[in-house]
């Protein structure tokens, strides 16, 4: 007889599909027997590891058969004093991703639902439906998050709201003003959780980080990440800001050892490495106006972004043009999985590395020469 396992799982699990990451360039050049692929698909730093955090990595390295700081102790200290919170306030994670799932395992079941926007983040609605709660997806403005929309949404049974600020894959923001007003509606029995992963790339009028609201809003939380702008997206290193309550409640349900003991080195180092971080930042800012520079040449539509990718529509077929883009080892990240069919994200590279995304795409658009998308100084 047929045992079907997969009956015995919960409700919500049975139900979830697995995350799927950005093509490993590995991958590629093993299948189609190529060398040299580039990867402008998972949003990584494409400075690669800073030579502080390579150091710090590398003197942990004696003690690797001992556990790490379960507490991540001096780590909490050192981001307590940047972010001026106290460490109670502070969950740590393998990940953003990590306490984001944290969040969802303990304020929700299946009595509660959670809000979110569509074109939001994949992973909230994976950690809201592995819960067996409901998510409400409210439909985005201008690709963005519709506030005001997300508020009238709440009901009862509400216990979390999950806002992308800015958003992936939609690079899109919300000024602070918009975010503050959004609060005052809320109630104080509903999490509001404003995930900053991108938060060191936006740059814009009117943004600013939502720690500046904790004071006064206490059912805020704040997460972020040092995958992106810090470097270390291989070592998984997240964490929240909250009220000490709410990091109580995450802190009891987190795995012990979460962080390994690389990563806590790695982290505390890259902190002081304030070099590694503007150079990230200018880099970033410059391929930002290399790649919307050739979108324009070649008279494609993308939605503006405050992260370190950009989403831009395709033409005609865009899984084709996706694989055909492959083919020529380039990987981006196709987005229908986001309800976003006729785009592509495209993460943010070195200038060689958005350079031959652009030749390869305009090629593949029919574009005969090589397209010089006049790279910002």
């Amino acid at each position: 007889m047929t045992k079907d396992f997969k009956s015995l799982a919960l409700p919500g699990v049975q139900h979830l599909k697995p995350y799927q990451g950005g093509k490993p360039i590995e991958e590629l050049e093993r299948e189609l027997g190529i060398k040299g692929a580039i990867k402008l698909a998972s949003n990584e730093n494409p400075l690669g590891l800073s030579p502080v955090a390579r150091k710090a990595i590398e003197a942990t390295l004696i003690d690797g058969a001992r556990y790490p700081d379960g507490n991540g102790y001096y780590l909490k200290c050192k981001l307590a004093e940047k972010l001026d919170v106290s460490p109670n306030q502070l969950t740590l994670g393998n990940g953003s991703n990590d306490v984001l799932d944290l969040l969802a395992r303990g304020f929700l079941d299946a009595e509660h639902n959670a809000i979110f926007s569509q074109h939001a983040f994949v992973v909230y609605q994976l950690a809201v439906t592995a819960q067996g709660a409901k998510s409400i997806i409210v439909p985005a403005k201008g690709w963005g998050h519709d506030l005001e929309a997300m508020a009238n949404a709440i009901d009862e049974h509400t216990r979390l709201m999950f806002i992308a600020n800015p958003n992936n894959p939609t690079g899109t923001w919300v000024d602070i003003e918009v975010v503050e007003a959004l609060m005052k509606k809320v109630p104080w029995n509903i999490i509001v959780v404003i995930d900053e992963a991108y938060f060191e790339y936006a740059d814009m009028a009117g943004y600013d980080s939502a720690l500046s609201l904790m004071d006064q809003y206490p059912n805020l939380v704040v997460t972020r990440t040092f995958s992106k702008a810090y470097g270390l997206a291989s070592l998984r290193v997240g964490y929240a800001i909250s009220h000490p309550d709410v990091a109580d409640i995450l802190n009891r349900i987190r795995q012990p050892f979460n962080i390994n003991s690389m990563a806590l080195a790695a982290a505390l180092a890259v902190l002081d490495d304030q070099d590694y971080l503007d150079r990230s930042i200018d880099i970033n800012r410059r391929g930002y106006q290399q790649l919307v520079s050739g979108f324009e040449r070649l008279g494609l539509s993308f939605i503006p972004s405050a992260g370190n990718f950009i989403a831009v529509e395709i033409p005609g077929d865009t899984q084709a043009m996706y694989q055909r883009l492959l083919e020529q080892g380039v990987i981006v990240r196709p987005i229908g999985l986001y309800e976003m069919p006729n785009h592509l994200r495209v993460s943010i590279g070195l200038p060689e590395e958005n350079q031959r995304f652009l030749d390869v795409l305009g090629g593949l658009l029919g574009f005969g020469e090589s397209l010089d998308s006049g790279e910002a100084s």
